[in-house]
């Protein structure tokens, strides 16, 4: 916190040097909920404008995809999620920040005894995911229109199998390193929500980010797989190039496929 508390009107300021909680009305809580952790969130919600196709998507489609009650909401004591009844008998996956979807929806089309949740709090690229879908007519997919964090808090321990993430926010400013997904705020749910000998893959094009993944999630319970340098080169085989990723190559990045295992 600043020296000042910002006002509720953007780019304001307000004269006391008092905490914002000072100006937000005090929330109760019933027997039996949790209490909501605090949690900032960097980066864009919303882009500059939806197409109308966009928008329909949206309003027809994103509630038949959601995997049920995860916001605080409209989930406040954390109920987890029943994955059985969700995706019967099969294996589930998750993708954490899944962009305009492209991987996304490779996945579900290549495996469709499989389950897969998305989660991805910009929401221009939900409405580009449920294009895909329907292009694609896949639907094994549940889609979470918001922070990964929230998703965590409602996955039941050692349920997913298998886990992606892919290009994400490189945040490349050193003050700013805390942003990143591989963080223990991150990392410590993440840990929690796979089950042993489950797969997390991330791609980056970033080596700093490449040095910050290997320092921080072998701490968290991962051992990383790689034994030569083709393991971290090379795609892995059912690997689909993403948007991202060709802009990348275009402007003369390297990508680097990290595999780890949950121990």
């Amino acid at each position: 916190m600043g020296p000042h508390a910002i006002c509720f009107d953007e780019g304001a300021v307000c004269p006391l040097k008092l905490p914002r909680r000072y100006f937000e009305p005090k929330e109760t809580r019933l027997m039996g909920e949790s209490e909501r952790p605090r949690r900032d969130f960097y980066g864009r919600r919303k882009g500059k404008h939806l197409k109308a196709s966009q928008e329909r998507y949206l309003a027809e489609d994103l509630a038949a995809f959601s995997p049920g009650a995860v916001d605080w909401d409209v989930n406040p004591d954390r109920t987890p999620l029943n994955l059985e009844q969700i995706f019967p008998g099969s294996p589930v996956w998750l993708e954490i920040g899944f962009g305009g979807g492209e991987h996304l929806v490779h996945q579900a089309s290549e495996n469709p005894g499989v389950g897969i949740i998305g989660c991805e709090p910009y929401i221009n690229g939900v409405a580009m995911l449920l294009g895909k879908i329907r292009r694609a007519g896949v639907e094994n997919l549940k889609v979470h229109a918001g922070d990964a964090r929230d998703m965590f808090d409602v996955l039941p321990e050692a349920s997913i199998d298998k886990a992606f993430l892919l290009y994400p926010d490189p945040w490349p400013k050193l003050r700013h390193h805390r942003r990143r997904f591989v963080t223990p705020e991150h990392l410590e749910p993440l840990a929690r929500v796979l089950k042993p000998g489950a797969e997390f893959r991330v791609a980056t094009d970033i080596p700093d980010y490449v040095r910050q993944t290997l320092e921080q999630v072998p701490q968290f319970g991962f051992e990383w797989l790689a034994e030569g340098p083709d393991d971290w080169r090379v795609a892995w085989d059912d690997w689909i190039s993403t948007r991202y990723e060709q802009k990348a190559l275009r402007e003369g990045r390297v990508p680097h496929y990290l595999t780890f295992k949950r121990v």
